[in-house]
């Protein structure tokens, strides 16, 4: 197989690895609260995560943790974290997937308005053309509209704070560490939950404490098989293949959950997926251009 075909295969593995999280963390959320659910699974992942770095050449570097881009980080994750739970457990999975995969377009919206960078008529387009899947889902007004939907947008206009704020961070913060500290302000935002909501915290069962480990291992499998994608494939080769995970999820959501998605929630996701996976990979092109017409020894950024 060539990098860009195992990078693929990884990247599907970890696709259906977080839809599977999914609906483990769905299914739990009956019986568990949502805030209790985010302190084990952060502690979970922060412990795991913090003893690999600990292990590393560099260490754990304390101080890292204050730095400004750090700490809005781990705030926009814990209010992802707190949204997109909550719309699991109250809405469709299939819908709620589907409204995550507006992340890349919203990246680019980000980057041009708030970071600056060049976009042009073509990204431009798949924006509008992204966000109006976005509204074949959630189609305020009617019938059909979930209230879990709003929560699933906020997610995603978390996220893409993260990662916005995540780009201009200093090279010297790990990707270990900033990982290990989001596990953490997950568990931060469930204790609050908790605490300040009254949210109950109950001993599950040894059938729940399983399901939360796996839900954990499906978690941590996501993340490294997308990690080592990304590393060993062309970001425009396997873009297209972070949407399989919509397709698992509504696999799941029909299977697990009994879920119906109707014709403009499917066309809507549909949208979505084409649009976000053309801007990424749009991007990635013009990326790999810039930096084959760099002069050697350039620090020009590319567009």
């Amino acid at each position: 197989m060539t990098p860009n075909a195992r990078a693929a295969a990884l990247m599907t593995l970890g696709m259906a690895a977080f839809a599977c999280e999914d609906a483990l963390l769905k299914l739990l959320s009956r019986g568990i609260s949502i805030g209790q659910l985010l302190v084990v699974l952060g502690l979970g992942g922060m412990a795991i995560f913090g003893a690999w770095v600990a292990r590393s050449p560099g260490g754990l570097r304390w101080r890292d943790l204050i730095h400004p881009g750090v700490v809005l980080r781990n705030l926009a994750e814990g209010v992802c974290a707190i949204c997109f739970l909550t719309a699991l457990s109250i809405g469709d999975l299939s819908i709620a997937s589907a409204i995550l995969q507006a992340l890349p377009l919203l990246m680019t919206l980000g980057a041009a308005v708030v970071l600056g960078e060049p976009v042009g008529w073509r990204r431009w387009t798949s924006i509008a053309v992204g966000f109006a899947g976005v509204i074949l889902i959630v189609r305020p007004g009617t019938d059909a509209f979930q209230p879990g939907s709003i929560l699933a947008l906020i997610a995603v206009v978390a996220l893409a704070v993260r990662d916005l704020v995540t780009r201009r961070l200093p090279v010297q913060i790990g990707s270990g560490l900033l990982t290990a500290s989001a596990f953490g302000a997950m568990a931060v935002a469930g204790a609050v939950l908790v605490v300040i909501g009254g949210q109950p915290m109950v001993v599950p069962g040894p059938a729940e404490a399983g399901m939360m480990a796996v839900s954990l291992a499906f978690g941590l499998l996501g993340y490294m098989t997308m990690v080592i994608a990304t590393r060993i494939g062309e970001i425009g080769a396997i873009a297209p293949f972070r949407y399989s995970r919509l397709v698992f999820a509504i696999i799941l959501g029909v299977l697990v959950f009994g879920e119906r998605p109707d014709g403009w929630t499917l066309a809507g996701a549909g949208i979505i997926a084409g649009a976000g996976g053309y801007a990424m990979w749009r991007e990635a092109r013009l990326r790999g251009r810039t930096r084959r017409r760099r002069p050697a020894g350039s620090l020009t950024r590319p567009g």
